[in-house]
């Protein structure tokens, strides 16, 4: 740090300094939308196609009972996920897609890893948004990439190697 002035200490440049300095400190290196969208399609295919198999055929009956009950069809596939979901976001921070493209899950004041409840309440809200679309849609139109239920969660997606913490 280069040598202290009193006039600077004097007009205050110097809490300027420390405040850019803080700033860029705290500045996360967040997921970009395309990386979330590879991480969300890896994770269909790892988590819910295995899950949509047991719904169809083994709950279901195939294809035909589905289609006479989708609302319980996609209630059987969707809390299942949730509960996966939450279960891995809980204990690493990561999903096999996040994991595979090295993101993870962070409480967005803290940088730590979420709490239990705050993963349910996002993961939740995630379902919630997929019917809206608006929810998803968020994320191409914000700088940090974030979703409306990243947002009510106060969570963010980042990626993994920047934000190592000891």
């Amino acid at each position: 740090m280069a040598k202290k002035r009193f006039r600077d200490i004097k007009h205050g440049r110097e809490a300027k300094v420390i405040a850019q300095e803080e700033r860029s400190i705290n500045k996360r290196d967040y997921a970009s939308a395309r990386e979330k969208i590879k991480a969300f399609l890896t994770d269909s295919f790892m988590l819910v196609m295995p899950i949509m198999y047991v719904v169809f055929y083994l709950i279901m009956n195939g294809r035909e009972g589905f289609a006479e009950h989708k609302a319980m069809g996609w209630l059987y596939i969707l809390i299942p996920l949730v509960i996966i979901q939450t279960i891995f976001m809980f204990r690493s921070g990561q999903t096999p897609g996040y994991r595979a493209y090295n993101l993870t899950l962070i409480d967005d004041s803290t940088g730590d890893k979420p709490s239990l409840f705050i993963t349910i309440f996002r993961n939740l809200c995630a379902v919630l948004s997929l019917f809206t679309v608006f929810g998803w849609l968020m994320m191409f139109f914000r700088k940090d990439s974030k979703t409306l239920h990243d947002i009510l969660s106060r969570t963010a997606v980042v990626i993994k190697s920047k934000t190592i913490k000891e």
